[in-house]
């Protein structure tokens, strides 16, 4: 997406914005590019029947399956899926990105890496406005990744059922203070 490829009307973004003196901007789809972002000629060049905007406008789950025979790009994609971020799309904008999401993917970064080290992650209520369910699994699969690195997390959270399915122990804090501790069995049953 830099000059040369890209679209020269919109840079490369696929919208313009039309600034309203007392109301928000208006994003409008670029009439050059049709919101696809690149040059004519760049999107006639095709990969497996998809040119550049059809390949990025593609959730990572199905890049995974589009690009099956690239190993070295599906174990890429792998990590982000399995930290929970299959439904996104691979050329959708950073600053679309809610926090958590955002979190994830420096997340997978980290996990792609696989080097071994003492790292301490911690996660502020990763299942807030997410399905629990769906989360619960993404969180132990996490879980299992950092271990293999011979690192740690702490869960800050209110979901007792992430405490009970992801927590090998618990600490109560009100206020600041430590006030209860002990194994997620012994403190679940209480």
């Amino acid at each position: 997406n830099v000059p040369g490829g890209r679209c020269e009307a919109c840079r490369g973004v696929g919208t313009e914005t039309i600034e309203m003196q007392f109301l928000a901007d208006i994003q409008l789809v670029c009439e050059e590019c049709r919101g696809t972002r690149y040059q004519r000629a760049l999107l006639e060049i095709k990969y497996k029947g998809k040119n550049i905007s059809n390949v990025l406008d593609l959730t990572i789950a199905e890049a995974i399956r589009f690009f099956a025979n690239r190993t070295a790009l599906v174990k890429k994609l792998k990590v982000l899926s399995d930290v929970g971020l299959g439904y996104l799309r691979l050329g959708q904008p950073a600053i679309t990105l809610s926090g958590g999401e955002a979190q994830r993917i420096k997340l997978a970064a980290h996990l792609s890496r696989r080097k071994k080290g003492q790292t301490l992650f911690i996660f502020d209520e990763p299942t807030t406005a997410l399905d629990v369910t769906t989360q619960i699994e993404v969180l132990a699969t996490i879980k299992d990744a950092i271990r293999e690195l011979n690192s740690a997390a702490i869960y800050i959270t209110h979901d007792l059922a992430v405490v009970s399915q992801v927590a090998d122990r618990i600490m109560v804090l009100r206020h600041g203070q430590l006030v209860e501790e002990g194994g997620t069995r012994e403190m679940l049953a209480n």
